[in-house]
Parts: C-alpha cells; sequence; structure tokens
C-alpha cells in the first residue's frame, strides 16, 4: 500500500485546525532530519531509476532536469543539494521523486524515502523565531514524531521561488483593472490584515501593497492575527484580512470561522491566499463566509479580490 493511501479529506482537517504531513528524508543516513510536507499538496512518490531525467541547459543547477509521467513533462527539483546534503550515484539511483502540486504547478521533488503519513493539530506546529532571524533560512516550522523526532516543515515557496521563480506571483504585475476601480476610503485610510507564514509569500504581498501605497500589517500566522484582532478596541475598522490556509497554531479555516462568530468582526471582508488550490479548499473557504479565494500565483490581483468584496459588501 502507498504511504499516500488512505489520505483524508484536506478540509475536514482543516476545519479542525488539522492537517496530514507526509514525512521524508533526503538521506538514508540514520542522522539525518525528517522533513514533511501537507499530503495536499502530494500527488505521487516514484523511484527516480524508472523514470529517464534529460536534462536542461542553461537553468538553474538545483532543477535536475525533467521527467515524462502520465504524459506530463515534470521540473525535478534538487532538494537535497538546496538542504546541503550531497547523494552519492549510489544513493541517487536508489533515491525517489516525490511529485508535488504547488498552485497548480506539478513537479518532482528527489527525497530518499518517503516514511510514513502523521495527522497533526495546528497548535502543535511550532515556528521558533531562530527560523525567522535569517533571511535564508529554509525551515518555517517543525513538530514532533511519536518517538520525539524532530520534523521539519521547509518553506517550499522559497524553494521555488529561487529555483523556478515563473512559478510564483510576479510582484510587479500591477493589475490592469486596479486604477479602474473605486477604491473605498477604508481601504486607503485603514491597515489590512494578513495571515502569512511563509517569508517569501511574505514579501510579495508586502511589495504589492507598497506599490499601490496602502498600508498593511502582517502576522505570522493565524493565532497571531486574531490575539491582535481582539485586542483592538473596535475591530470593525479593519478595512479587509487575507489570511493564508497552512499556518502554525492556527490555520485559515479557523481564522474565518472565528471572525465570522464575532458580531465585531462577522462583516469584514476575507480573501483566502493560498496554495492549496483544490475545488474542496475553496469550496470551504467560501462555506465558512471567505469572501474570494486566490491561489498564491495569482496574488497580484488579491488587491482587486478586497475592492470587489467591499464593493459588494456596500463598504465605503
Amino acid at each position: 500500500m502507498s504511504v499516500l493511501d488512505n489520505v483524508d479529506a484536506a478540509t475536514n482537517l482543516a476545519k479542525n485546525n488539522e492537517l496530514q504531513l507526509l514525512v521524508f528524508r533526503v538521506s538514508k543516513e540514520e542522522s539525518s532530519s525528517y522533513y514533511a510536507i501537507n499530503v495536499f499538496k502530494t500527488r505521487e512518490v516514484v523511484n527516480a531509476k524508472d523514470h529517464y531525467l534529460t536534462e536542461l541547459p542553461g537553468v538553474n543547477p538545483l532543477l535536475e532536469g525533467t521527467i515524462v509521467l502520465r504524459n506530463m513533462q515534470i521540473p525535478i527539483l534538487d532538494l537535497p543539494t538546496w538542504l546541503g546534503v550531497t547523494l552519492s550515484n549510489e544513493e541517487k539511483e536508489l533515491s525517489k521523486y516525490l511529485i508535488c502540486d504547488f498552485n497548480g504547478v506539478i513537479l518532482g521533488l528527489r527525497i530518499s524515502s518517503a516514511y510514513r503519513v502523521i495527522k497533526k493539530n495546528w497548535e502543535d506546529m511550532h515556528a521558533p523565531d531562530s527560523y525567522r532571524l535569517k533571511e535564508d533560512g529554509v525551515v518555517m516550522n517543525d513538530t514532533r514524531l511519536e518517538d520525539g523526532s524532530m520534523c521539519l516543515i521547509l518553506d517550499y515557496e522559497k524553494f521555488l521561488a529561487e529555483v523556478m521563480p515563473q512559478a510564483l506571483v510576479d510582484v510587479n504585475e500591477s493589475p490592469a483593472n486596479l486604477k479602474d476601480l473605486k477604491i473605498p476610503e477604508k481601504l486607503r485610510n485603514g491597515t489590512t490584515l494578513i495571515a502569512e507564514d511563509s517569508r517569501t509569500a511574505q514579501r510579495h504581498l508586502m511589495q504589492l501593497f507598497k506599490n499601490a501605497g496602502f498600508k498593511y500589517k502582517m502576522f505570522d500566522n493565524g493565532k497571531k492575527l486574531i490575539d491582535y484582532i481582539w485586542s483592538l478596541e473596535n475591530p470593525s475598522e479593519i478595512p479587509a484580512v487575507i489570511t493564508d490556509i497552512e499556518m502554525p497554531e492556527m490555520s485559515g479555516f479557523t481564522v474565518i470561522k472565528k471572525m465570522r462568530a464575532n458580531p465585531m468582526t462577522k462583516d469584514i471582508p476575507i480573501i483566502v491566499n493560498s496554495s492549496m488550490t483544490g475545488d474542496n479548499n475553496k469550496r470551504e473557504a467560501q462555506g465558512l463566509g471567505a469572501d474570494g479565494f486566490i491561489d498564491k500565483t495569482k496574488s497580484h490581483n488579491v488587491l482587486p479580490l478586497i475592492i470587489q468584496a467591499m464593493n459588494s459588501k456596500g463598504i465605503h
């Protein structure tokens, strides 16, 4: 049975502030670290030796080449090297490709082995400040396996930004219709709140707001965002909230539920900005009360989406 079999629906987990992680290693060394990725960003694990790797000239060296899988040409990224691990030719022969879906971009990560799938509550995911002190840090948060082993969650968006920047949002791409829209005074004069744990995605959103001349306040996770909102004397003055789904301590779905349950925040426009772009996630976000859903490769359109949501709610 595949290590990816019998995976529960992502939305049921997210509603309960839970997630499932595929745990893997990038080296056979006994002392090597465990890493993890949300299973709903994964498709399958295949043996590297079963697939011919076509090298691509003139690309980032961490982009090893492409394979053909189910009639799709899939780029293969060298995750071990990015993490400072060098595999021998024998280890490469025995390695696997973890096929993933990031914002609709299908790619493969070279790994040593898939270990198992675990279920965690977002409250069990920790984001120590030490990870955030370094701009070149590759770890976003961590958790513990049953035996106490540390398991690290990587900033995969940072990896993509370095190796395949074309797969991510272009922060300099200004939405053409922004100047044609009637911008609510509440947005122009207020401060939009953003919950996002990826440094790379944070920088994208910050640049978009700076380019537009709008004020914003950034939070590393949903719990920090909610704690800040509850500390305000009048939360209803917030023009809008942008939230990711996957975040340590509190998921974006929980953020939406809490805001919609409070009379002071129930009418604030909420836009979900996520790399988990499946229809189930979009339906769940809408069902919980989100006003819009945008995938992270289209983040340059988040401001028109906010304006549209504010206008539809009669917010001026």
